[in-house]
């Protein structure tokens, strides 16, 4: 086949990703599945399975293995193989798999072909490790990640990766780059970057607890976002992504008063909490979802017990139980 030819079914093959990515993102919030790990901290593959599969039963617009909430940062590329592939095999075609990638650009292009054999759709750029980094190496670093692989690939901006309108701009024009997702909520920056690009550029709002943020982040344009509440409350999620759709702002406020907002006070009390508190929810609700791993440490008693009685009161909102 010609070059020409190649690169004709690559840009179809991602503008069919693309496709499903919006339908998902506007019909539904997006999962990022916790890593499922026995007590003695090995993985565990069939709790992993079992847990992606309750996910998936909630209909998620997209699922994202391997993320900053699934601890890609303590995978090695073994577990990571199984963790996609399962992921992968789960999903079924349902929905698109996007797995996470990252470290310097040599490091996460061995992940990206693992994640290619395991049959993922896309990649999520992870921020890379530790160096602060001027616009220029922040670019490069994608477009050295985007020539080794063919899967397309989102951004991630959060922590010391934060682009500005030109150097999105810049992605934009990368064969291969299809979208940003935003941890910063700086919607001034971010205002800019969506009016900077193609209309079929993807955005959505990454912030830790997306909710909180979701309004603001819709009155710029970009109405879509990832939920850590769906892995382990999807009830929670899901209503109030409905609510918000149907403009039904007495429950949309309601649920960040009573749920949300008290839920980032008390994910705000030890770092990490932004994922050892998700999965310790979890693991309230039946989830075989184990532990964390080192660095992150699980929360203390005095805060499970405020997780717990939390928790049943925004299940009780909605009308579910722990």
């Amino acid at each position: 086949m010609t070059s020409e030819g190649t690169n004709a079914d690559a840009g179809t093959a991602r503008a069919a990703v693309v496709r499903r990515l919006r339908e998902g993102m506007a019909r539904s919030v997006l999962s990022f599945p916790l890593t499922s790990f026995r007590d003695d901290g090995s993985l565990d593959p069939d709790g992993y399975r079992a847990y992606v599969a309750q996910r998936l039963a909630a209909a998620p617009g997209a699922l994202f293995p391997a993320c900053g909430t699934g601890e890609f940062f303590s995978l090695d590329e073994d577990e990571y193989r199984q963790i996609v592939t399962i992921a992968v095999e789960e999903s079924g075609g349902r929905v698109p798999v996007v797995a996470g990638t990252g470290y310097g650009w040599a490091q996460a292009l061995r992940f990206a072909r693992v994640a290619e054999e395991a049959g993922a759709d896309a990649l999520l750029v992870m921020p890379h490790y530790l160096t602060a980094a001027p616009q220029e190496g922040l670019v490069a670093q994608v477009e050295r990640i985007a020539a080794g692989t063919r899967l397309p690939l989102v951004a991630y901006q959060r922590g010391q990766v934060s682009y500005t309108a030109e150097s999105v701009r810049r992605l934009a024009r990368v064969p291969g780059v299809i979208g940003l997702k935003d941890g910063h909520g700086d919607l001034d920056r971010l205002q800019r970057m969506v009016l900077a690009v193609p209309e079929d550029f993807l955005f959505f709002n990454g912030a830790a607890t997306a909710e909180v943020q979701a309004r603001a982040y819709a009155a710029v344009g970009v109405p879509a976002y990832s939920s850590a509440v769906h892995a382990f409350a999807p009830e929670i999620a899901n209503a109030f992504l409905a609510a918000l759709h149907a403009g039904d702002l007495g429950t949309v406020d309601k649920l960040l008063r009573d749920f949300y907002v008290p839920l980032v006070e008390l994910r705000d009390r030890v770092p990490g909490y932004a994922v050892s508190l998700v999965k310790a929810a979890a693991r309230l609700r039946g989830c075989p979802v184990g532990p964390v791993r080192a660095p992150l440490t699980d929360p203390s008693a005095a805060d499970l017990a405020a997780l717990k009685t939390l928790l049943a009161t925004g299940l009780d909102l909605v009308g579910a139980a722990l």
